[in-house]
């Protein structure tokens, strides 16, 4: 729990969190209070009715993280709207909390007993921040980066959280409040956090609680829930106040111009109870405050109102649905001197060399420089909220902070050098692999990105065996390919392998590039991109046209033939071009010709979707493909026989695109000239203060965007 977040929170969020815990309170304590006016309730049900009212008016923050994250929604609009919504309504359960404890020794007649408690809570928090807590940080820089931390470091740490609990429990607070006191100064994420993680999830999740859920299911006794006289009356008031949880909710949510669907699933995510509400509920039933009834009553209902509600959420909220954009966001609809805008996608320092390169090739001028959006994707460990915003707001004291200057002090000076060619601006998305290409597509779609670069699961290494796999990764590449709202490039390095990690220089032999052309609309976009590429004066582009044996041109109709001839001859005189066609009768001879040209080139563009009945691929269009999500091509470019490198691209996808032109209209302006000149130089906009981070703070997600 990152208690920094609180501090981002906008009304919004104050507002839901606020009226979610305030009116399903008010509700239900005044139904309670009508009650027992009007009937005589027993004094069983007078003592737990305001445990069971406090109870059910909280949203627990680990319960509500831990549920978007099994709903792959952690890091969407509505996932962090509720993150933000669940840690303030759990600051004032138990703000709530403290002072019921306080409030029952007042009642005792112990007034010296209560005026030293509550004089001991601020002493015990200033002995935590000022004492324990630089300890535990100086443990923890001790430890190297990407080390796990050192176990006498660990144990150390354990027994300091263990005596804070006692140290509460002495002074009349529960043993988890010094514990949960002391994680909420101690800044989140690896070492420490993913230690915990790794030396206890495995104990917690698989065996202890297991046996708490048995504990209660053992403890719950139905017919005293059915039969007991009072049952009625305590299901009322539990009914209530789920009602008051869900309508303070909605109308807050509606009332801030937040969509129907995400302000009910926010609502429903909100009346969501988990392992710390059962927990307590087996803490109050051990305290003899509540009885068997009640105790079974909190639980049956939790179990079916969570139960519905999880299914509820996820046929309402596709986070995916608001990447849908009027218009094509593809290189080739736009025009000659466009405004190229990538998002590379950064998931360690072995990435920078291999994008750097190929921005490289992208030329960026002073006149129409390309503007860089880096974005660091880290997978999330050791904390329960994900991260997402600029770089340079991020929290220094995380280690986080570590791992992402390195690769942001390696694009600033590659910006630096290169004086006005390129724009860059830093980002951070720390989330689970799962929903990881939520946080990749939001940008994208925020920062009209044209087209995402994302890294291959997998690399070369020098002496040409594999590198490191991730086969999360691919699962981000995957859902990035499927539902962005641009088009996609996944870039396969294997400069390493030949040794040539070196940027484009004088004096150093052309960046050969080739593009491989079958036809296809992916085809077209590479051939897009490819046409920037050639006027670089280091590089030069190949472009090899496949064609079958028996293709021939319709009379009065404009084939894809001659569009590629025309592009050809526009493309006479502009850098470094050259042009040869392929005839091949299958896709035997396909594999056959692309061997050929293996020592040929440094970079392949290809295409990723062509026409499975093509002649060329016969035989290529298979099951058994290794990669299908690269495509039938891509899939034979990926193997371990070649070692030149290769960016496989996707065009926008139609089904993310509500409206806009067809490919012949971005085909017929497709030429390569040079970039004109124009009177206004774009300025070095990567100073990075004039940024707003990312927050939900207003239902939405602020970005600002480049000029």
């Amino acid at each position: 729990m990152d208690p920094s977040i609180l501090k981002k929170t906008g009304s919004t969020a104050a507002l839901i969190g606020t009226m979610s815990f305030v009116l399903p309170y008010a509700l239900s304590g005044v139904t309670f209070y009508t009650l027992n006016r009007i009937m005589t309730l027993d004094k069983s049900v007078q003592q737990c009715l305001p445990f069971v009212i406090s109870i059910n008016s909280m949203s627990s923050f680990p319960v509500i993280a831990q549920l978007l994250s099994d709903l792959n929604i952690l890091n969407s609009e509505v996932g962090r709207l509720a993150t933000y919504t669940s840690m303030i309504n759990d600051t004032f359960s138990w703000l709530l909390y403290t002072l019921a404890v306080t409030a029952s020794v007042a009642m005792r007649g112990l007034h010296w007993i209560t005026v030293l408690s509550s004089l001991s809570i601020p002493v015990f928090l200033i002995i935590i921040v000022y004492i324990l807590r630089p300890v535990i940080l100086w443990l923890t820089r001790s430890t190297q980066v990407g080390q796990p931390m050192k176990d006498h470091h660990f144990i150390s740490i354990i027994v300091i959280s263990l005596g804070c609990g006692l140290c509460t429990e002495i002074l009349g607070q529960h043993a988890g409040f010094g514990s949960l006191l002391l994680g909420i100064a101690l800044p989140d994420g690896p070492p420490l956090g993913s230690s915990l993680i790794n030396k206890l999830d495995a104990v917690t999740s698989s065996l202890l609680l297991p046996i708490v859920f048995a504990i209660c299911g053992l403890r719950t006794d139905l017919i005293s829930a059915i039969r007991g006289k009072s049952s009625g009356i305590i299901e009322c008031i539990i009914i209530i106040s789920y009602i008051g949880k869900f309508t303070g909710t909605l109308l807050p949510a509606l009332y801030c111009s937040i969509p129907f669907k995400d302000a009910l699933s926010l609502a429903l995510i909100m009346c969501c109870k988990g392992i710390i509400e059962v927990s307590r509920y087996n803490l109050l039933m051990d305290s003899k405050i509540l009885d068997d009834q009640s105790f079974a009553l909190l639980l049956i209902t939790m179990i079916i109102v969570t139960g519905v509600a999880r299914p509820l959420i996820e046929y309402l909220y596709d986070p995916s649905k608001r990447y849908r954009v009027s218009g094509r966001r593809t290189i080739l609809h736009l025009g000659t001197n466009f405004q190229l805008r990538v998002l590379a996608c950064v998931h360690s320092e072995d990435n920078v060399p291999s994008i750097m390169k190929l921005l490289e090739a992208s030329n960026g001028t002073r006149f129409n420089p390309i503007y860089v959006f880096v974005l660091h994707l880290m997978e999330l460990t050791g904390r329960a909220s994900a991260i997402f915003g600029p770089h340079h707001q991020l929290n220094k004291l995380t280690s986080t902070a570590t791992h992402t200057d390195h690769i942001v002090n390696a694009f600033r000076r590659y910006e630096q050098y290169h004086q006005g060619d390129f724009v860059t601006q830093h980002f951070i998305a720390v989330a689970p692999y799962r929903s990881m290409h939520d946080d990749i597509c939001t940008l994208a779609l925020d920062k009209r990105i044209t087209i995402v670069i994302v890294p291959f699961h997998k690399h070369k290494i020098i002496d040409g065996t594999t590198g490191s796999v991730c086969l999360s990764i691919r699962t981000v590449n995957c859902n990035v390919l499927r539902k962005a709202p641009c088009s996609v490039g996944v870039l396969i390095d294997r400069d390493q392998v030949i040794a040539n990690n070196q940027f484009l220089s004088k004096g150093q032999s052309a960046y050969r590039i080739g593009v491989l052309f079958f036809g296809s609309a992916d085809d077209w976009e590479a051939l897009a991109y490819s046409r920037r590429m050639a006027e670089h004066s280091l590089t030069s582009l190949t472009v090899i046209y496949f064609r079958h044996g028996k293709d021939t041109i319709e009379k009065g109709k404009t084939s894809e033939s001659e569009y590629i001839y025309m592009f050809i001859a526009s493309s006479i005189g502009h850098g470094k071009f050259s042009f040869r066609e392929e005839i091949v009768k299958d896709g035997v001879g396909t594999i056959r010709a692309i061997r050929s040209l293996e020592d040929a080139f440094d970079l392949f563009l290809v295409g990723k979707h062509h026409d499975p009945y093509l002649p060329l691929l016969a035989g290529l269009n298979s099951e058994w493909n290794e990669y299908p999500e690269l495509g039938v091509i891509g899939d034979l470019l990926a193997s371990a026989d070649f070692k030149f490198s290769v960016l496989i691209v996707q065009q926008q996808p139609q089904d993310n695109c509500v409206q806009g032109p067809g490919i012949l209209e971005g085909v017929k302006n497709l030429t390569i000239s040079t970039c004109k000149p124009s009177s206004r130089v774009h300025p070095d906009n990567s100073v990075e203060e004039d940024f707003t981070p990312v927050h939900a703070s207003d239902g939405t997600l602020d970005f600002k965007s480049f000029p």
